[in-house]
């Protein structure tokens, strides 16, 4: 099928989402779908089930933090319809919560745990949103752009106690001074 017929005979297809949608071709065989957050899981759930898109795959969920935002997360959702061999690239954006997708896909339960345990986006009716990657007592989310560089806390082994210890995070090394500022600002 050729692709120009293809992506008209979509739009034509998705009539009710021309709204909340902006489409954008990126490539010979992919699409971009930019689409409001409370869209989201329709139009992925339409994209699963039309017999003429077929995405049955999902391939991961990715997610970019712009903390000056007001919608601070992009949300980058990445189907492949392996029938058509066309990917599909639907982008949401959000300040703190998008529904789950464990209902449509059965791989969405734990990338969408990796999402809640690195970034804080919660997963509306998600069955089991828990930590994967750090540990239960965890403060804070690692891979937001406030989340300072050295952690809170240190954990560590301790022979004597024959255990795990936390503790408050202590800095073994002074921080270096550095200049700023610009080598070739300087040359006139």
């Amino acid at each position: 099928m050729n692709f120009n017929y293809y992506l008209q005979f979509f739009l034509s297809l998705y009539k009710k989402f021309l709204s909340a949608v902006i489409i954008r071709r990126c490539g010979t065989n992919s699409l971009t779908l930019i689409v409001r957050n409370n869209y989201i899981f329709e139009l992925i759930c339409s994209l699963k089930n039309n017999t003429i898109t077929q995405a049955k795959v999902l391939g991961d969920i990715c997610v970019i933090d712009y903390p000056a935002k007001n919608e601070r997360f992009e949300i980058n959702y990445n189907l492949l319809s392996t029938k058509y061999n066309i990917r599909f690239f639907v982008k949401t954006y959000t300040q703190a919560y998008v529904p789950s997708l464990t209902a449509l896909f059965n791989s969405a339960n734990w990338i969408e745990r990796e999402c809640w345990d690195m970034f804080g986006i919660f997963f509306l009716n998600h069955p089991d949103l828990r930590r994967v990657l750090t540990d239960y007592g965890f403060d804070g989310f690692p891979l937001r752009k406030d989340f300072p560089l050295t952690g809170y806390i240190e954990i560590r082994y301790d022979d004597e106690k024959s255990n795990i210890v936390y503790e408050p995070l202590e800095m073994s090394q002074e921080y270096r001074l550095f200049n700023f500022t610009s080598p070739w600002e300087k040359i006139k």
